[in-house]
């Protein structure tokens, strides 16, 4: 079948939607954080590995570390939204980008640029804000302080995962990274269970909301997203992506009411502004670099 280029975007547009949903979702929960992204992971392993042949393919040893960098990214990211507001918990860990421009040299042999620089200083900048508000606890977000800390260390790991992505991306033929992030869904729901059982009461409410997380906002926004990435070009589905921590307050404040702090919300438009702007610019360069060596030969 031919390639709809107005259907792949609507599979990515649909996905970060999707994958927006979680922070809300998780406050609805009355079970704990551990109980949360371990029952979480443990469906969307299930309905990954059953919807999608190719996370069946490409298992090998070169995935377990990205998988365990991918399971504490999910863990520490429910347990954030479970401490701190939404918007605080995606805007902080959406400074994956600049933790992994630092890890580029030292990982994959990625030269911090020049015009990196700025980006870096403008999220900085957009951390600080965070810190400096001093937001008052409140129901769906009980300890702000300890929620930001967790969802800036969320960030970290993001990019760890990223950069191990990357890593297995550049063999073709090698381990998948659907295999990745299925081990990692599986690795943080075994990890999750010394803390999350014995489960003392379970409402309707929270099973329906559990399948909902495992089924349909990782299980079919990865399905979405992998078949829109195939016929996307990548810095376009970064920009469109960007539409989950955008909308991730949105769902809270409708749902929870829940307003982030005028500083926590004016440092998470410039990190994301800035990671935008960042990630055409370093487009604009390559696209300039490959043009140029192709009119020299």
């Amino acid at each position: 079948m031919e390639s709809s280029p107005i259907r792949n975007r609507l599979f990515l547009v649909s996905a970060a939607v999707l994958f927006s949903t979680g922070g809300a979702m998780f406050k609805l929960i009355t079970l704990n954080a551990w109980q949360v992204a371990g029952f979480r992971s443990a469906i969307a392993a299930l309905v990954l590995l059953v919807a999608l042949p190719e996370a069946r393919r490409g298992w090998s040893w070169r995935i377990v570390p990205v998988a365990f960098a991918y399971a504490a990214t999910l863990v520490t990211f429910v347990v954030a939204n479970k401490l701190t507001t939404s918007a605080n918990a995606i805007f902080l860990q959406s400074t994956a980008p600049l933790y992994l421009l630092l890890l580029g040299p030292l990982l994959l042999r990625e030269p911090i640029r020049r015009a990196d620089v700025f980006y870096m200083l403008c999220v900085l900048g957009g951390i600080g804000m965070f810190f400096i508000d001093a937001e008052a606890a409140v129901a769906t977000a009980p300890d702000p302080k300890r929620g930001n800390a967790i969802a800036l260390a969320s960030g970290v790991v993001y990019a760890l995962m990223l950069a191990g992505l990357r890593w297995l991306a550049r063999d073709a033929r090698g381990p998948s990274g659907l295999a990745a992030s299925v081990l990692g869904n599986i690795f943080a729901f075994a990890c999750t269970m010394p803390m999350a059982l014995p489960v003392a009461s379970v409402t309707r409410g929270d099973l329906i909301a559990l399948v909902y997380l495992g089924v349909v906002q990782i299980g079919l926004a990865y399905i979405l997203l992998t078949r829109g990435l195939r016929h996307v070009p990548a810095v376009e589905a970064t920009t469109v992506l960007m539409l989950e921590p955008a909308l991730n307050p949105v769902w809270s404040w409708w749902l929870h009411g829940e307003r982030p702090g005028p500083l926590s919300l004016a440092g998470g438009v410039l990190i994301l502004l800035a990671s935008i702007v960042n990630t055409w610019c370093r487009s604009s360069t390559r696209v300039g670099s490959r043009l140029q060596a192709e009119s020299t030969t």
